[in-house]
């Protein structure tokens, strides 16, 4: 049942582990001479073996009697604290269809993967093939988080208080509750996990990475993060080819604002030229803001048919593992699982997180209102006395403000992460999507805040060119300290002792090996930095042309680096079937149409705009007017290039449709 190509990591992946200690399948298409581990399961150093041996037996029992229908190993022996797991092939194939996956059929199109049709469907003998390594593993994790207690019961080996089992509690999470599973995680298949650093990193592949093996491995978010990157690396040229030009080939930078020394006054020097590079930066930012999100919609649509999740069935699924309700039949499925009224968690989103969202965003808003007002105090100080202890004293807000706004996000952090707990949502998507969506709306106040007020309430281009600059630039510095010092100085002296213990011992036991890796902390952070540093290019690049060339020479380095990190300083994550990027791309979409506001009210304050509206006795009324119709039309003109650059291209378009008629006629002959 193992392929030849794959045969080689798996020996080397299971020479640690005797295969005569894995479970016995009785299936005879699950018989495989060889059994690949998946899933670690790491247990406290003091579990009773009568609680490792009744966990075994509940992961191998069979889906009618409670357990998951999956193969363990016991490690070493059975008083080791570890469970290794594998899958046998009907529990992967069955799953496979649950999960709603797109695998090739026999005329080598994509379809809907049906249980009852499978022997139509290629490779399907042959796992390895048939399924990619993470979609394998989160199979086996999806089971194991479905496992619920058929009935009362104490767990052996574990205390009474902490030990009940409730009928239908969640077997995994009360397990970690009670001290007996410390973590879950999947196994790195070392040989596959050097041949993919081989063509990623080690190669420095920037301008095209090898996003079939990310995908392969590591699964489809990651592989979409980096596609993503690879996408708006290439997307980046444009801008910053134009800002080079609008700063360094055209007379006085192409007419960017500037401030006359002393003065504070702002002018452009345009030596003649009828259109200003402030106002050529802001119109092109509208347009590429736009043409970018809309590109990569069909890239994206592109992508997740080609590794088949396009047709995902998460809502069928079971429930997340967080998830409680009232235990009743799923009116659609018909399954017996926890219920949860739809309109009680409408009405905990609507009547307590929003209001609590709102109120650290005012917060948020009052931090940076006293963060103005003690600058002000301050500086009226230090101009009456004029001594060193004023001086010093004009650090203080920004110290003070500095700090309040890391105390206010760590807080929002924690309880962003409550209320999304709270709200018990079912599927595990959804409740990322609320978690997301709650924490961007407070990074976008907190990052742009500033930004905002200089623009539109104080008025000051030059202070916002000069702010936008020291951000851009004190942000590559911290990237590159964080991207490439950091990581060399771990692989290089902290995990020194650890690769010269690999190297001296050659039999050492892989799997222990891996449980020393950190957990991999996701993705979150990585997408933050590309969405604030995005906004800085879309909302404000027109009063610093080099915003695009500094974006640029960051994600030349972010890529390698990235991926450097993730295969080899954490454990390998999981990776749930996704078929975007999800609220993230939302979140691009969200600024892309912030951007034409932004721009269109930069350019009303452009000194040439004003000089033209002084000139021709224009109100300040009238002024306002033609610049909300100038949004209005900008608006327009964005919503109709979207409109005009389909989401997915018309060859995706055709396969989803003939994928989604094929099993409608599929669903018929089986009602035959």
């Amino acid at each position: 049942m193992t392929s030849m190509g794959d045969k080689g990591s798996v020996q080397t992946q299971t020479k640690v582990l005797s295969q005569g200690c894995w479970t016995e399948v009785s299936c005879p298409c699950c018989v495989s001479k060889q059994v690949e581990p998946l899933v670690l399961i790491q247990l406290s150093d003091n579990v009773q073996p009568v609680t490792k041996r009744w966990l075994i037996s509940l992961i191998e029992a069979s889906k009618r009697h409670g357990g998951a229908a999956l193969l363990t190993h016991p490690g070493e022996d059975e008083c080791r604290n570890v469970i290794v797991v594998s899958a046998p092939r009907c529990t992967l194939l069955r799953a496979t269809e649950d999960l709603g996956l797109c695998k090739k059929y026999h005329n080598e199109e994509m379809a809907s993967f049906s249980y009852h049709d499978r022997d139509n469907f290629t490779n399907v003998d042959d796992m390895q093939k048939f399924l990619t390594l993470v979609e394998r593993q989160y199979i086996v994790k999806n089971e194991l988080d479905s496992l619920q207690a058929q009935k009362k019961q104490r767990i052996p080996g574990v205390p009474e208080a902490p030990g009940v089992l409730e009928a239908w509690e969640n077997i995994c999470q009360k397990l970690v509750r009670a001290g007996v599973i410390k973590d879950i995680f999947p196994l790195h298949d070392q040989q596959r996990l050097n041949d993919l650093g081989r063509r990623w990193y080690s190669k420095k592949q920037i301008w095209r990475q090898p996003l079939d093996a990310i995908q392969s491995y590591f699964g489809g978010t990651m592989a979409f993060y980096f596609s993503f990157l690879q996408f708006y690396t290439w997307a980046l040229v444009p801008p910053a080819f134009l800002g080079l030009v609008l700063t360094f080939l055209l007379p006085g930078g192409g007419g960017v604002v500037k401030e006359q020394a002393g003065e504070g006054v702002m002018e452009e020097e345009d030596y003649g030229l009828s259109v200003s590079g402030h106002m050529v930066q802001a119109v092109f930012s509208m347009l590429w803001s736009t043409v970018f999100i809309e590109f990569w919609k069909r890239r994206s649509s592109s992508l997740s048919h080609r590794w088949g999740t396009r047709h995902l069935t998460e809502r069928f699924a079971e429930p997340r593992p967080g998830f409680h309700g009232t235990l009743g039949i799923n009116p659609v499925t018909g399954r017996l699982e926890p219920l949860f009224p739809e309109w009680q968690r409408q009405l905990r989103v609507g009547l307590v997180s929003l209001p609590l969202v709102g109120l650290f965003l005012g917060l948020v808003v009052l931090g940076m209102t006293g963060f103005y007002h003690g600058e002000a105090l301050v500086q009226g100080f230090h101009q009456d006395s004029g001594s060193l202890f004023s001086g010093v004293l004009l650090y203080m807000p920004s110290i003070a403000h500095t700090v309040y706004t890391t105390i206010l996000k760590n807080m929002y952090h924690a309880v962003a992460m409550q209320l999304t707990k709270w709200e018990n949502h079912r599927e595990e998507s959804s409740f990322q999507n609320h978690h997301i969506t709650k924490v961007l709306l407070f990074t976008f106040f907190n990052n742009f805040a500033v930004l905002f007020h200089i623009a539109f309430y104080k008025q000051d281009l030059p202070l916002l060119r000069k702010k936008l600059a020291s951000l851009l630039i004190l942000n590559q510095l911290v990237n590159q300290c964080t991207e490439v010092v950091v990581p060399f100085i771990v692989d290089h002296f902290l995990s020194a002792p650890h690769k010269k213990e690999q190297e001296d011992d050659l039999e050492m036991d892989k799997l222990r090996a891996q449980r020393r890796l950190p957990p991999f902390p996701g993705l979150f952070a990585e997408y933050i930095e590309l969405l604030v540093k995005f906004g800085y290019l879309s909302l404000f690049s027109c009063v610093y042309p080099l915003t695009a060339v500094l974006l640029l020479l960051n994600n030349v380095t972010e890529i390698p680096w990235d991926a450097y990190k993730i295969c080899k300083l954490f454990r390998k994550p999981f990776s749930t079937p996704v078929s975007n990027m999800g609220v993230w791309q939302t979140a691009f979409e969200v600024l892309g149409f912030v951007s034409v506001m932004s721009n269109c009210w930069l350019l009303l304050l452009s000194p040439r705009v004003q000089e033209f509206c002084l000139e021709g006795g224009i109100s300040g009324k009238n002024i306002i007017l033609v610049a909300i119709l100038v949004e209005h039309v900008l608006i327009l003109v964005k919503m109709v290039l979207a409109f005009m650059i389909p989401d997915e291209p018309d060859w995706v378009r055709i396969k989803r449709e003939q994928i989604e008629f094929n099993s409608m006629q599929a669903l018929g002959q089986q009602k035959l």
